[in-house]
């Protein structure tokens, strides 16, 4: 499926594979975004020992946490910006030292200043460069075919971070503190830093190949290229339309309800619940490796599905598992809630981006989608503080998992209504792409 263009000396690969090099690629960003959410979800665990160390109060580190996923959003729309500027590589170098210098300073942390501004924003801003708009570019760029499945991979990445790192971490933090799950953290951002700026690219034609599956006209802008690929539709533009808003709305919604809900609090809660912190921390890991397998699948289908078919049911089995979570009182229980909830966790992001993609176009699927994921980090920061709020206010999380499930059927609702047909040619589009 790869096929070749004349290649210089400056086109070769960095890496000699026998297969295509995207697969490089998509290595790389998958490690890339697994660690990126290791870091990212590591306020999660910390909870704890920072209320037994600094005094800080449930819904002051809650606070900060919500800045972390407000700016992680917001960092969406800028990362589409710098990859279409610099490239993937850079960006992602980038995001990785930003990070690391957040972790390596949070060891000499002594006031609540300080974890605002090191994992609120330092580490925010970091992570959002590792954020799934990272993932659909890699995607779009270097694939055609097979694109369902490598946005299901690159996706499951944030779970199987998740997977890796929240257990690993509640171990160090029980053995050795909080201050050895940075240095961790640290060194394995550290490690991430080298293979990227040696080994990943930007795009294929960079080094003599065009995208996985297709001719070598859609490569080179030739007449091989469709409407809706070589046309950059305007964010003015896709503002008009009800389909970024319904996308936005029912990502809003999905983030609220992950990252913003159960993300920050489910570990909490279950420690309220008398679940022992390490087996909350290793019930979180098997969702995570639940939702790697729905993740994937999640890509799979929709090359085969209506996307917003698939979206819905995705957020109706959300629904479901937030309204058994308040009921949850033994591990039993939140093995249950964790095989529901895992297998859908992120698998909200491949049908979205197909949606996106579809509908603007793969040359603005990246700042478009990247606008959209705001509005799912928004939904995040909002949740987080409020869900703490409600802990603090009747000293459980009832009410605040109850609200999650009636947003999720709302999220449904939107999904179903997205149009299914073909958007005509919008404002900004190249006359070329509206022959």
């Amino acid at each position: 499926m790869q096929t070749p263009v004349a290649t210089t000396a400056k086109a070769r690969p960095p890496l000699s594979v026998p297969f295509f090099y995207g697969w490089v690629a998509v290595a790389l960003s998958f490690l890339t975004t697994l660690v990126g959410a290791g870091v990212r979800s590591a306020p999660t665990v910390f909870i704890h020992p920072l209320e037994a160390e600094f005094g800080w109060s449930r819904a002051e580190i809650a606070f900060a946490i919500s800045i972390n996923l407000f700016l992680y959003g917001l960092a969406g729309p800028l990362s589409g910006w710098l990859l279409d500027r610099f490239g993937s590589r850079r960006v992602m170098a980038g995001s990785l030292a930003l990070m690391a210098v957040g972790v390596g300073l949070t060891t000499l942390m002594r006031e609540y200043w300080q974890l605002l501004a090191l994992w609120g924003v330092v580490i925010g801003l970091g992570a959002g460069g590792t954020a799934s708009v990272l993932s659909a570019t890699v995607a779009n760029r270097w694939f055609v075919a097979r694109r369902g499945v490598v946005l299901g991979v690159l996706n499951s990445a944030g779970s199987t971070g998740q997977l890796i790192f929240l257990p690993l971490m509640m171990t160090v933090i029980v053995t050795v503190g909080w201050r050895g799950g940075s240095m961790l953290l640290l060194a394995v951002t550290l490690a991430m830093i080298p293979l990227v700026a040696l080994w990943m690219r930007d795009d294929p034609s960079d080094i003599g190949l065009t995208p996985y599956g297709a001719a070598p006209l859609s490569a080179l802008g030739g007449a091989g290229v469709s409407a809706v690929d070589s046309a950059r539709v305007p964010l003015r533009a896709a503002l008009k339309t009800s389909t970024f808003w319904l996308l936005a709305g029912s990502y809003l919604i999905c983030g609220a309800t992950a990252n913003g809900l159960v993300g920050t609090h489910l570990i909490p809660h279950a420690i309220d619940r008398g679940i022992p912190a390490i087996t909350a921390a290793a019930t979180v890991g098997v969702m995570g490796g639940l939702n790697f397998v729905g993740t994937t699948l999640s890509g799979w289908v929709i090359d085969y599905v209506a996307a917003k078919k698939w979206l819905a049911l995705i957020y109706v089995l959300r629904a479901l598992s937030l309204f058994i979570l308040p009921f949850v009182t033994d591990f039993s229980g939140l093995f249950i809630f964790a095989v529901i909830y895992g297998l859908d966790w992120f698998a909200t992001v491949a049908p979205t981006i197909a949606i996106a993609s579809d509908t603007f176009g793969k040359r603005s699927v990246g700042i478009i989608y990247g606008w959209v994921f705001v509005f799912h980090q928004i939904g995040g920061a909002v949740a987080a503080t409020a869900a703490g709020a409600v802990r603090v206010s009747f000293g459980e999380y009832h009410y605040a998992f109850i609200a999650g499930g009636i947003m999720a059927l709302i999220a449904a609702g939107l999904a179903l209504s997205i149009r299914s047909r073909p958007l005509p040619p919008l404002a900004g589009r190249t006359d070329a792409a509206r022959a």
